[in-house]
Parts: C-alpha cells; structure tokens; sequence
C-alpha cells in the first residue's frame, strides 16, 4: 500500500476527532515529505517502511528542533530532557508528532504493510503533557488503558515485557520516582504467585510493604527471565541497556507509548499521564492506606 494511501486509510476508518486528524495528517506527511525529498546522504531516499529510529530523529531535528537547540547535538534522552526543560511547549509539539507516527504505524501493522511497528519510546521527551493535578481516568478509559497494556508486544518495542510491568506498577499506585527506585531485593513471592513488596518511600528508606495484584505479578513473572543483566551493583527492578536503572521520564515515555495505541486515551484532555495512572489505580475505591 502506499504509505499516502494508507495515512488516508487510517485516519478515514479511526476515531480521531476531525482535530487530531488534522494534526495527525500534517505531522505524518511531513515525515513522508522528508521521506522523499530531504535526506542529505547520497543514494536512495529513505523508504517509509524501511527505515531505522535515527531517521526519525533526523526528521525530527532537521524540521523542528534545530533551532531549539542552538548548535547542540541531538544525541538522544540527554537532548529530549534539556528541551524537555528550556522549551517545554516544544517538547510537547514533539511527543505529539512521535504519537502521530506511532498510530500511523500501528495501522501498516494492521493492514499488514510492515510486520513490526517501530519503537519510538526512545524519542519522546517524556515531559508531563499538562500541568494540572492529575485526572483519574473514568472507568472505560481505565478499562481502555488494561485493553492497551495487554495488547502492548513484540510488534511494538523490544523490551514489550518491561513497558506492561511498568504500566501495571502504575496502576498499584506507585509513582514514577518509586518505580525508578523499586529493589528488586524487597520483592518477597508468595505461595499463590503474587508477590509481597517493599516500595521505598520519599527518604530513599524501605517504605509501605503491600502484595502486588495478580496481573502485576504475571506481568513481573513474565519480566524477570528477560531483565537485563544488571551492571555491578545496581538493584533497580526496572534497567535499561547497560545494566543501568532507567530515568523518570522514561517512564511516562512508556505511558504515552501505549496510551497512542487507543484514539481514546491518545486524545484524552487532560492527557494520560504515568501520575494520572498512579491516581487512577486498579479499582474505583483506592484502598485506604
């Protein structure tokens, strides 16, 4: 299919509101525009099926952040964070237009134009997308957000099995600085498969030790086979590449990964956030601490 009729397929038979298909159309397009047209190596232009992360970013630096960054490289989290920091409104235009190629891209899978979507995670500034307190989701956005974590696979990231822990940690009402810090040596197993846990709190002391849900402790049974081997050292549960503990915005990195897979939860206003799922939890009441 060509990648043009697809963008119209997509967002013809989804449920983008006329807005978000608006933005969605320029953001795409632009890509598929530097697709054709704008990559400065010699040889063949970049194929929009065929194409590695760093041609993203490329796009992404060569149109919109250039002037952002003033001379400085774009090189990876480091840049996303410092204009995550000094140009928040651009980091928001950013995560937007890495959504906009995430739905796009779930559709060639879809419609079985590519096998694999790409993982972009690693592209997203991870900047919370709205300053107010945070909004729990209502129950069929909730039940939405369980639909999104459990169809969240190898066709989206490489390290599927870690982005649905995270996800499920949220929703045990863990906030994103907790599960930076969460030991995995204050994990205790249970005889029915759950597991008991120790978070730490604020003070980077052992804080409330609670027993996970069950999908949690599927999700954790599922992960721990395939956690990276730690760096000397390191105890975090959740670690990236090298061995090393991941970062705070890479958490809602992962959320606004997964929350791009649903209309609903990609266009929410205020937007799904890794707070606004901590706030939401797994049930209507909040069990009182």
């Amino acid at each position: 299919m060509d990648p043009r009729a697809l963008l119209d397929a997509w967002l013809t038979a989804g449920t983008l509101r006329p807005s978000s298909q608006a933005a969605y159309r320029q953001e795409v397009t632009s890509w598929l525009d530097w697709c054709d047209h704008t990559w400065p190596h010699n040889g063949p232009h970049v194929d929009p099926y065929h194409f590695g992360i760093e041609h993203v970013a490329a796009w992404a630096y060569d149109r919109y952040l250039r002037h952002v960054l003033d001379g400085r490289p774009f090189d990876g989290p480091a840049a996303l964070a410092w204009i995550a920091q000094h140009h928040p409104a651009t980091a928001k235009s950013h995560d937007r237009r890495i959504t906009a190629l995430t739905g796009y891209y779930n559709a060639a899978v879809e419609n079985r134009v590519i096998r694999i979507a790409p993982d972009l995670t690693e592209l997203r500034s991870g900047l919370d997308r709205d300053d107010t307190p945070p909004k729990r989701l209502n129950p069929s956005e909730r039940a939405t957000l369980f639909a999104a974590i459990g169809g969240w696979g190898p066709q989206h990231a490489r390290h599927w099995l870690r982005d649905r822990l995270i996800a499920y940690l949220l929703l045990e009402g863990l906030r994103p600085s907790e599960i930076v810090r969460f030991d995995i040596r204050h994990l205790y197993p249970m005889p029915d498969g759950t597991y008991e846990v120790r978070t730490p709190d604020d003070f980077e002391a052992v804080g409330r030790k609670f027993v996970l849900e069950p999908l949690t402790s599927a999700a954790l049974n599922a992960y721990l086979p395939k956690r990276i081997k730690p760096a000397d050292g390191v105890h975090n549960l959740i670690i990236r590449q090298g061995g090393q503990p991941i970062v705070r915005e890479y958490v809602n990195q992962i959320v606004q990964s997964i929350a791009a897979t649903y209309p609903i939860l990609a266009n929410r206003i205020p937007p799904v956030t890794a707070d606004v799922i901590a706030h939401t939890g797994y049930w209507d009441t909040p069990t009182p601490a």
